[in-house]
């Protein structure tokens, strides 16, 4: 290529900014001093806390704020239990903790019940469908791109060496948690659990499987910057050849591709290129009016650069050098937040300045047909876009590794590493920068079978149309009894009645016959007690007594009085077996009604997903303005915990995850909380509680609310719990305001999670030193002329 020793020191500059670009670097105001906030205190955490009392519920939120209305907690679950059978009732705190970091902030509060909208299983199918529609193919790319990196990596081409042991260097700096914290330069260098296959990998000892990274579980689980990271370092390090691909380009022409379909009519040819070239050109495409851009703004940048040079930031730079972080007073702090964040605008824009003047440097001494480079990168993009027949060599000049993952590096980025030789990755070199996980910052559980439901408009639809009916209290077998031991009982009150009627005769013949003989007794008892009766008087007066006892003491014997005693001894037992039976329908059918009761209320609980993942489409943007995300099925809500300990009975079935009906409800009813930066966080200030009323205080639009709905909800809610009559709870909350900055939209393509990767703060001073000689070379340059 021609002309190229004379940019290697430009170059050798370039390549540090393009090794650093991805990444994003966040200099040091970010990390030691956060923004003063303008509108109070976010919340950051939220805990319930459940108890049989208050102070059991107390003791289970310490260190976390009570949400109170007025100078009383609030019980969450206040008056919602049942009658005979129940649990009764529990008490139910929200806590909070609160934060001055935005990123820590939580930005929504939803509920989920146990037989709503949400399906463990279309979850799971989803997963896998990711892995089978986005991963797999995504991974299969790649590879190629591996492959021309580990070929690279011990090449006897010098310059494909060292930027394969640089792209080396620069991937140990992202680490596998699942390998041993190794680095993915090292792991990379050897075959990966998917190329080996399960059967192979599984063979091998533990020792020996962690050297072989698994790549499928890399890029459905790291976190978005770390993936995005990895694929653009892998398409740097591709290109295997001798010579770069711009030398390939300059010396390749669209007739010499038509040359090489010599079978063919030169209009299947043409076909036939643009089959295999179009996409790639479409990609080019995308990127070329920024590039074209760069172009055209060569004069003003230089402007902006000389202007940029001569600011003064030495009070600036002073504040920060002598800035006492353990001493610093609020106003002390913003101030040096505010002389942080100008030196570094300045610098960043430094940095762009000179990356853009060296671009365009270098595209003006590369000669290519009637002019230059950075003449053919000038045209209007409409002009290349209605004669892609100009791309198509380009395209057909890369490496399959670039080719496979064009859409994932830049033009510039592209341009830069051709013009970038050996020398210039050893001045990129930086040993001192930190390392950091790929799976920073991102909960792997959401990735666990079972743990985490899928919500959308159809099932939550779905779910709006079945009934949340508990069933009937009672059976029909206990009605049944209940039928049998009240029929019994009218038996035993008949048969009381006949008892007591029987007794009644018996006693009263008895009693009758009874009083005649005392009567009689009383009457000849004087005669038998004289002491001057003769003889012949007491035979008489004895057979006068017989004679008149004799029908009294006949008739206790006789006949009827039988009847009558027999009558009673019936009805006395005929009482005892219908007091039996009634006892014995009555306990049964107690006892069956008491156990439906206990069966009704004692609900078969399931478990609680740990995570709610809310299917909508979502399209976000990074800090430069680009679209990142169409299709975001990573919206995850997180399950609230509370309390409950491990002795619980619901322990092994729901964990810690908090059930706002406190486990005695129709139904669980579980919160879930997100963290999420495109959304705007909860001030903590604004929550409020509102009891026995639907009216919505002032100033409030939502709360926490069903993931069907924007409006608060109804936390006792007579769906899920027992008692109809029970108080409504809402809670409330607003939003950070409008006028407030909103955070950096990150976004995936591929997962979630947010990281500042690679801080290679060493590599960054490097850079912003030596642009004072490179500015010096151009200045000189540009006077010499």
């Amino acid at each position: 290529m021609k002309n190229k020793s004379i940019f290697i020191l430009a170059l050798c500059i370039m390549m540090a900014l393009v090794m650093t670009a991805l990444p994003s670097l966040q200099v040091a105001a970010e990390s030691t001093h956060d923004e003063p906030q303008k509108e109070g205190k976010y919340i950051s955490e939220i805990k319930i806390g459940i108890g049989e009392t208050a102070k059991e519920a107390e003791e289970g939120l310490k260190e976390y704020t009570i949400l109170k209305e007025g100078n009383s907690n609030v019980d969450l679950n206040q008056n919602a239990g049942g009658g005979i059978g129940s649990k009764g009732e529990r008490v139910v705190y929200l806590g909070y903790k609160t934060t001055d970091n935005r990123s820590e902030a939580v930005t929504d509060l939803a509920v989920m019940n146990m037989k709503g909208g949400y399906s463990v299983k279309d979850y799971e199918m989803l997963m896998d469908q990711q892995m089978t529609e986005q991963i797999i193919p995504m991974v299969d790319n790649l590879l190629i791109s591996i492959n021309e990196y580990r070929e690279n990596y011990d090449s006897d081409i010098e310059e494909n060496r060292k930027k394969a042991q640089y792209i080396h260097d620069e991937l140990n700096k992202l680490t596998d948690d699942d390998c041993n914290n190794a680095g993915l330069g090292d792991l990379l260098l050897n075959q990966t659990k998917y190329e080996m296959g399960d059967e192979a990998y599984d063979a091998l000892p533990d020792e020996e499987k962690v050297k072989h990274a698994d790549i499928l579980t890399i890029f459905a689980q790291a976190n978005g910057k770390a993936t995005l990271t990895i694929i653009n370092l892998l398409t740097k390090a591709c290109d295997t050849d001798e010579n770069t691909w711009i030398d390939r380009f300059i010396e390749t022409s669209y007739e010499d591709l038509i040359g090489l379909y010599g079978d063919m009519l030169p209009s299947d040819a043409e076909n036939a290129i643009a089959k295999e070239y179009d996409d790639g050109a479409n990609m080019i495409l995308d990127m070329w009016d920024p590039m074209k851009e760069t172009l055209d703004s060569y004069d003003e940048n230089v402007a902006k650069l000389d202007e940029l040079m001569a600011k003064d930031l030495s009070q600036q730079q002073k504040l920060v050098e002598e800035f006492d972080f353990e001493n610093a007073t609020d106003e002390q702090a913003e101030a040096f937040g505010d002389a942080l964040a100008e030196i570094t605008a300045v610098n960043e824009a430094i940095v762009d300045l000179n990356t853009s003047i060296l671009l365009t440097d270098c595209l003006r001494a590369v000669d290519y047909q009637d002019g230059t480079l950075a003449d053919f990168f000038a045209q209007d993009s409409d002009i290349v876009a209605n004669d892609k027949t100009l791309i198509y060599p380009l395209i057909a000049s890369l490496s399959e590794g670039q080719k496979a993952n064009l859409e994932f590096i830049t033009l510039s980025e592209l341009i830069m590493l051709a013009m970038t030789d050996s020398d210039s990755y050893k001045e990129a070199a930086n040993d001192d920068a930190v390392t950091s996980s790929i799976y920073e910052d991102v909960d792997r559980d959401i990735y666990k079978k079972g743990g985490v439901g899928l919500t959308n408009e159809a099932l939550r639809s779905q779910a709006a149309e079945e009934t949340f009916s508990n069933g009937n209290k009672l059976s029909l077998l206990s009605y049944i009894m209940l039928g049998v031991a009240g029929a019994s009982g009218i038996a035993l009150t008949v048969t009381a009645i006949m008892k007591i009627t029987a007794a009644a005769k018996y006693n009263s013949r008895v009693n009758y016959l009874n009083g005649q003989i005392e009567g009689i007794k009383k009457l000849f008892k004087p005669t038998f007690e004289s002491k001057k009766l003769t003889m012949n008087s007491l035979q008489k007066a004895t057979a006068s007594y017989n004679n008149s006892i004799s029908p009294y003491t006949e008739a206790l014997e006789g006949p009827q009085t039988k009847a009558l005693q027999a009558r009673n001894i019936f009805c006395s037992k005929l009482l005892i077996g219908a007091s039996i039976v009634f006892v014995v329908f009555s306990s049964v059918a107690l006892f069956i009604t008491y156990m439906d009761l206990k069966s009704y209320y004692d609900v078969d609980l399931t478990p609680i997903p740990h995570y709610i993942v809310d299917e909508k489409d979502i399209t976000a943007y990074n800090d430069k303005g680009e679209k990142t995300v169409i299709k975001n099925l990573a919206a995850y809500y997180k399950a609230v915990s509370c309390n409950r300990p491990e002795d619980d009975e619901w322990y092994d079935i729901l964990g810690t995850c908090a059930d706002l009906n406190a486990t005695v409800g129709r139904q669980w009813l579980a919160l879930y909380a997100a963290k999420n930066e495109d959304m705007k966080p909860i001030l903590a200030s604004s929550l409020k509680a509102v009891i026995g009323s639907t009216d919505v205080p002032p100033t409030y639009t939502t709360g926490i609310h069903m993931f069907s709905s924007s409006a608060a909800y109804n936390l006792n809610n007579t769906q899920y719990i027992w008692n109809n009559k029970a108080d409504s709870i809402f809670v409330y909350f607003n939003y950070e305001g409008e006028n407030e900055t909103p955070g950096a939209a990150a976004g995936s393509a591929v997962s979630t999670g947010y990281i500042a990767l690679t801080a290679i703060a060493g590599l960054l001073v490097g850079i912003l030193s030596t642009l004072g000689v490179t500015y010096a070379i151009r200045r000189k340059k540009k006077n010499s002329k």
